[in-house]
């Protein structure tokens, strides 16, 4: 096996600029769907009927469709239903939210249901509106409880993000491909596109457990 470094050189820095590209899919996917799957989850506990199956549809139907699926689905199908050209950005920010919710919901949801019910009681009682409660009492609590499951679905977003290539995203995947195509060497520009995808997890692995360990301190 020979493997050369010195013909892809050159192409490196076209690679790395695929970095930012995937940082701001994985980005802007995990806040939009960090917003709405606690959202989604306050309709899974909710005690009006139809949210809590809407709810409960929603997750099923995202969590048990691929995601190379749903991405393909609303890049290509969009125009011909609705007759809008959507963008990659676009469709990929879309795929990503809507996947990326159905499993956070479930996340959130597991986190409030482990905090003590007495605590929900209590405010009640004292009178402390149902919104005001969940958002300054219940869910600081359940996203301390849920941290760990948190990052690891922020880590699976991230390397799942990697699927934009199939539909012209530029990211690091996509470069890497077209440095292979290129050069006609392969091992070599996928060997950088894995370790730069390696460096990030250790990235936001390390600043996850960063945080998780101010949040046990406070």
């Amino acid at each position: 096996m020979v493997l050369n470094f010195e013909r892809i050189g050159p192409s490196i820095p076209y690679i790395l600029e695929g970095i930012q590209v995937t940082l701001s899919y994985t980005a802007v996917s995990l806040c939009l769907g960090f917003f709405l799957g606690s959202l989604l989850a306050l309709c899974k506990i909710s005690h009006i009927a139809p949210l809590r199956w809407f709810a409960r549809f929603y997750t099923s139907l995202f969590r048990g469709t691929p995601l190379l699926v749903q991405l393909t689905l609303i890049y290509y199908a969009t125009p011909q239903l609705i007759g809008y050209n959507i963008s990659v950005w676009e469709a990929g920010i879309l795929s990503f939210t809507l996947n990326s919710t159905a499993y956070l919901s479930e996340h959130f949801r597991s986190g409030i249901e482990s905090i003590d019910k007495g605590q929900i009681e209590a405010a009640l009682a004292l009178g402390i509106p149902y919104s005001l409660m969940m958002r300054d009492i219940i869910l600081p609590q359940a996203i301390r409880v849920c941290l760990p499951s948190l990052v690891n679905e922020s880590i699976d977003l991230l390397k799942e993000s990697a699927l934009i290539s199939i539909i012209g995203g530029a990211d690091i995947m996509r470069r890497a491909s077209i440095v292979a195509n290129e050069k006609y060497l392969f091992f070599e520009p996928f060997l950088v596109a894995a370790v730069l995808y390696y460096v990030l997890v250790l990235m936001l692995t390390f600043i996850s457990a960063r945080v998780e360990k101010r949040m046990k301190q406070s």
